[in-house]
């Protein structure tokens, strides 16, 4: 399988600041910023989540930021305990990947059906897409599982199975999709 997601070095995170001048004595003893969320580049077919974006279906980098917050505002993946441990970082990294025609995240769209783990943390992904003629039905399964396979720490194997029963309906989207999108 292609590489379609690489975790930035922290070189490539943050450059590093310019030196500075003899610090005054408050500023040397004032806290160091927080570090800033791990950022991992993400490959899609259009270049981006921009439906607009370069045609041909080429390779293009598009920067996805993993934050720490996000797990905590999103709902467990449907199929896994709330409890379970990896719920938080599943769901993180299932929001993480976004359909290149719409600017939302694939978990907010609710194209995610399933997630089932086994007792070694083997993940089985049953998801669908807006329309069966998707111009990414053949990538997106492999993107999704490229980014559960490397954000989500303790998993094992990931398979994503892409089916069309029940079809997708709007109405699944969260409330905060439908917000972006116009449709509330």
């Amino acid at each position: 399988m292609m590489n379609l997601f690489r975790r930035k070095s922290r070189a490539e995170e943050r450059p590093e600041p310019p030196a500075a001048p003899e610090a005054t004595a408050a500023e040397a003893v004032a806290p160091p910023p927080p570090p800033a969320p791990p950022s991992y580049e993400a490959w899609s077919p259009s270049g981006g989540v921009d439906p607009m974006g370069p045609p041909g279906g080429e390779l293009a980098p598009q920067l996805v930021e993993a934050a720490p917050e996000a797990a905590d505002t999103l709902p467990p993946p449907p199929g896994v305990d709330p409890e379970h441990p990896l719920s938080g970082q599943i769901a993180r990294a299932l929001s993480s990947v976004y359909d290149p025609e719409i600017p939302v995240d694939i978990y907010q769209l609710g194209l995610v059906y399933d997630v089932s783990l086994n007792e070694a943390n083997d993940a089985r992904i049953c998801m669908t897409l807006t329309t069966p003629g998707c111009p990414v039905a053949g990538s997106m399964p492999g993107m999704v599982e490229h980014a559960v396979a490397t954000m989500v720490e303790g998993i094992g194997d990931v398979e994503v199975e892409l089916v069309w029963d029940p079809p997708w309906t709007p109405d699944m989207m969260s409330e905060a999709a439908q917000l972006e999108l116009g449709f509330m």
